[in-house]
C-alpha cells in the first residue's frame, strides 16, 4: 500500500512513517515544503504520487496557543484540509483519505456524559477545536457529495518520546529533567486538575492503520483507552520513576484560558470494528518519555 503522509516530520507523522513501513507500506511524506493552505501545489503531490491512502497529520496542534491567532489556526487546519480533499478528489484513482480530528470538539462534558462515544454532541470550547469541527465536516461532506473514502478519527491525547514540550504529559518530563540536572526542587506546572484519556502514540498509529484497512468510510472513530486520569496523578508518577525528590509548584502562566476538566472517551467502535486495543502502559509510555528527555539534555552538554 503506497501511503502518503501530510505534515510527516511531526511527532504522530514521524511514528506513522516508521510503523507504516515495518508494515510493509511505502511511505511518502510531505511536510513544510508543501503548504496545505496552498491548494495548487498540494494538488500536484497527490496527483503525481497517487497515493493508494492519505493519513492527514497537518495542522496547527496546539490548543493553548490557538487563542492567540484563531484566522491562522482554522485556514490551516479548515482550509488546509479543504485543499486536501479536493487534491484528492482531482486523483485519477482518488485515495483512502483518514482525516486527524480530535477529542477537543467534544468540548466541555459533565461526569454523566462520560465516556464519550462518537455520537456525543459537539461543543468546540477553543478556535483550535472549532477549526476541528470544520475540517471534519468537509470531510463529511467530501463522502457524501464527491463520494471520497473519508475516514475520521478523533484521538484522545496521546503521548510519547519525540513530543514536543508544548504538551503537558512532555512538558512535565522535561521540567522533572531539567530540574534534577540544575538542582532546582521545584516544578513549574499548569492546572492539575484536569483528567484525561492518555494513549501511547505507538497504538494510535496502529489504530490508524487498522481503521483505514478495516473501517467504514463516511465513520468517526474514537481513539482512545478508555480510562482517565488526573495529571496531577501523572506529574507524580513522572517524579517518582526520575528518583523523586523534586515538589510541583503551579504558575498561572501555565494555566490555559480555557480547560476542560475531564476527557475519557469510549473506544467501543474502535476496538469492535478492528480488534485493536492499547500495548503500552501508562509507567512504561511516562518512562520512555523521561528517557528521550535525557537523551536530548545530554545531546546539549
Amino acid at each position: 500500500m503506497r501511503a502518503l503522509i501530510t505534515g510527516g516530520n511531526g511527532f504522530v507523522g514521524t511514528w506513522l512513517a516508521a510503523y507504516l513501513t515495518e508494515a510493509g507500506d511505502e511511505v511518502i511524506l510531505i511536510d513544510r515544503e508543501t503548504d496545505v493552505r496552498d491548494g495548487e501545489s498540494l494538488r500536484r503531490v497527490l496527483v503525481a504520487k497517487a497515493p493508494d491512502v492519505v493519513y492527514h497529520m497537518a495542522a496547527f496542534s496546539h490548543v493553548g496557543r490557538s487563542w492567540d491567532d484563531p484566522a491562522r489556526v482554522f485556514e490551516v487546519n479548515a482550509v488546509g484540509t479543504l485543499n486536501l480533499l479536493q487534491a484528492a478528489i482531482s486523483c485519477e484513482r482518488p485515495p483512502i483519505v483518514l482525516l486527524t480530528s480530535s477529542a477537543e470538539v467534544y468540548g466541555p462534558v459533565s461526569e454523566e456524559e462520560l465516556p464519550l462515544g462518537e455520537e456525543a454532541q459537539l461543543r468546540p470550547a477553543t478556535p483550535y477545536a472549532a477549526s476541528k469541527v470544520a475540517a471534519e465536516y468537509l470531510g463529511v461532506q467530501a463522502y457524501l457529495g464527491s463520494g471520497l473514502k473519508v475516514i475520521r478519527v478523533r484521538p484522545f491525547n496521546h503521548v510519547g518520546p519525540g513530543q514536543s514540550a508544548d504538551f503537558a504529559v512532555s512538558a512535565l518530563a522535561s521540567r522533572v529533567v531539567a530540574a534534577q540536572r540544575s538542582g532546582q526542587r521545584t516544578i513549574p506546572v499548569g492546572n492539575l486538575s484536569a483528567r484525561r484519556d492518555l494513549t501511547d502514540v505507538r497504538d494510535v498509529v496502529r489504530a490508524y492503520r487498522l481503521l483505514v484497512l478495516q473501517g467504514s468510510p463516511g465513520a468517526v472513530y474514537n481513539v482512545c483507552s478508555g480510562r482517565d486520569v488526573a495529571i496531577s496523578k501523572i506529574a507524580e508518577r513522572l517524579v517518582d520513576l526520575a528518583g523523586g525528590g523534586l515538589s510541583l509548584e503551579v504558575d498561572p502562566a501555565l494555566v490555559r484560558p480555557v480547560d476542560l476538566p475531564v476527557l475519557r472517551g469510549d473506544p467501543s467502535l474502535l476496538v469492535s470494528t478492528t480488534g485493536w486495543e492499547p500495548r503500552k502502559t501508562l509507567d512504561e509510555t511516562l518512562a520512555d518519555v523521561l528517557g528521550y528527555w535525557r537523551e536530548k539534555s545530554d545531546a546539549a552538554l
